[in-house]
């Protein structure tokens, strides 16, 4: 009996993944068909605070499972939102960071904060927190303050700081206290959360909640508030 040969496989191209689409001419379907991949959002809102390195992401990601994570950034990639860059030395880590098409989402962001805050009427013992998530709110409640500057914000959970004002740019807010902060904003649990829902600054300094900590013109701002919101 011959002996059959094996034939060696044809190799054929790689096949690029065809990403999902609602297939709508529509702008709201166009942008969810980069953005509705669940966890993207949520990937965006930490980006909104700076470059992260991977790790940093999937430790303030809890519950998402690397292989998700790294397909999400690497889909945000490909869409124009992030790019991966390495920094120089002595950190010499590879970050990922939002692109301005990225950035573009932080309205949409702070929306989507305003429209969920009514349901955060009591922490769940499986939520998790962290003080920058906060964040989002508090800029929108801060919104319309002059002049503007960095604030340092100081919550049970941790601190982040804020760039408000009309002279603010760059990143919205960034994790940890700021180097030079032109003032400092302390609250307790229930002032962050009506803030969150629409209360204004100066009423939380008054009933307590808040301390606006520092002197200069951004303090009294703070203190002052300003006002209430549509």
């Amino acid at each position: 009996m011959s002996r059959l040969r094996r034939m060696p496989r044809q190799q054929q191209p790689a096949r690029p993944a065809r990403r999902r689409s609602y297939d709508q001419f529509c702008a709201t379907a166009r942008a969810l068909d980069s953005v509705g991949d669940r966890w993207t959002l949520l990937i965006v809102r930490e980006l909104l605070a700076g470059p992260r390195r991977y790790t940093d992401l999937h430790a303030d990601l809890p519950g998402v499972s690397t292989d998700v994570l790294a397909s999400r950034l690497k889909d945000m990639e490909q869409g124009g939102l992030a790019v991966r860059r390495r920094l120089p030395p002595p950190a010499a880590a590879a970050v990922y960071e939002l692109t301005e098409h990225g950035r573009g989402l932080l309205p949409v962001l702070a929306a989507l904060a305003r429209w969920g805050a009514p349901a955060l009427d009591e922490r769940r013992p499986t939520d998790a927190v962290r003080a920058h998530w906060f964040a989002l709110p508090l800029l929108r409640a801060l919104d319309g303050l002059t002049p503007g500057g960095v604030v340092d914000v100081r919550l049970p959970e941790g601190e982040f700081h804020l760039r408000v004002g009309p002279e603010a740019a760059g990143e919205a807010y960034g994790h940890g206290p700021a180097d030079r902060p032109d003032a400092r904003l302390v609250l307790d649990a229930d002032a962050v959360l009506a803030l969150g829902r629409g209360g204004t600054l100066a009423d939380a300094v008054r009933g307590g909640g808040a301390e606006v900590v520092g002197e200069g013109p951004l303090a009294d701002g703070l203190r002052a508030g300003p006002g209430p919101r549509a």
